[in-house]
């Protein structure tokens, strides 16, 4: 019989597949609806500290490769999303869960994550240094001098299970650069990758999302090469206690298995999640089990990591 079934550090999933942080997630209805589906878990909508409005709509458009947003941190708040998952893991069967927060400032970051360290929460965590779409706010995961600071710090006093959300790199010596600095910390997971910042998609003569002028996140078909490219060469990088998801361009079983061929644990959907809602991940899961079996593998063990080169 053939499984999809994983593992991020000491935590089961029945299937590795899960929905990508920003997609289906806002509420406690969205999330159950994962949560019932096909999915072997749920990640939240990145919490801040205080609630979020996000930025002017249109701020999301389908395209014809994908998708662009520039949502701007939408979100009820850390205590919202930290109610839920703390409350779901009591809860007979229930399955691992990760819950995603960013902290505005460094400051909101170690407020947030003290009150989860706090927290009777057992779960995973993780840590977005990667969000490209709040006005006048850099992403933290291309300061390597910031990212090593924030990490030392948070460590001295976070001890549960904790990831960082992470954007593309694309620069051979940045993956050697960023990969010396994760070793350095017991992190459970990275995640790569978040969407690549700053495209621009027009209509006629006019960009399609109102923030930042057009400008915003792409996410979809068009960043699949970059998502695997980030899988694994962080895989081949980083120390084998640290796990890799994978997010970027999965619309099919086939795009799930070159994530985990490249090195991924788990694999994230969101685009079309967003497009074609949670029935997704019962679609996907099948195709990624028919080619598995085609293949004779009877788990991701068996081909997880395993890409081949050209001699």
């Amino acid at each position: 019989m053939v499984s999809t079934s994983t593992r991020i550090g000491s935590f089961h999933f029945d299937n590795c597949l899960m929905n990508a942080a920003g997609v289906y997630c806002f509420s406690k209805e969205e999330l159950e609806a994962i949560d019932t589906s096909a999915a072997g878990s749920f990640v939240t909508k990145t919490a801040t500290l205080e609630a979020r409005q996000g930025n002017p709509e249109p701020r999301y458009v389908d395209t014809d490769l994908g998708s662009i947003n520039s949502m701007g941190l939408p979100n009820l708040g850390i205590d919202y999303y930290l109610d839920y998952v703390t409350q779901l893991q009591d809860t007979p069967n229930s399955k691992n869960h990760f819950l995603s927060l960013v902290g505005m400032s460094p400051e909101d970051t170690h407020t947030i994550l003290k009150k989860v360290q706090d927290s009777a929460y057992k779960g995973l965590v993780e840590l977005n240094l990667s969000c490209p779409n709040v006005p006048g706010k850099p992403q933290i995961a291309y300061d390597f001098e910031t990212t090593d600071q924030l990490l030392a710090e948070v460590f001295s006093y976070y001890k549960k299970p904790l990831g960082v959300k992470l954007p593309p790199y694309f620069d051979i010596v940045h993956f050697d650069q960023a990969a010396a600095i994760f070793n350095k910390y017991p992190l459970t997971f990275v995640n790569c990758i978040n969407s690549i910042g700053n495209g621009l998609v027009i209509s006629d003569e006019t960009v399609v999302i109102k923030p930042k002028d057009g400008f915003g996140g792409i996410g979809g078909d068009y960043v699949k090469p970059t998502a695997l490219a980030n899988v694994h060469a962080f895989y081949k990088r980083l120390n084998p206690t640290i796990a890799i998801i994978g997010t970027g361009g999965v619309r099919t079983g086939r795009d799930a298995f070159e994530h985990i061929l490249c090195g991924a644990s788990m694999v994230q959907i969101g685009t079309i999640l967003h497009q074609e809602g949670p029935e997704a991940f019962t679609r996907i899961t099948k195709e990624l089990q028919d080619i598995m079996s085609e293949k004779g593998y009877q788990s991701l063990e068996d081909f997880r990591g395993k890409l081949q080169y050209l001699s």
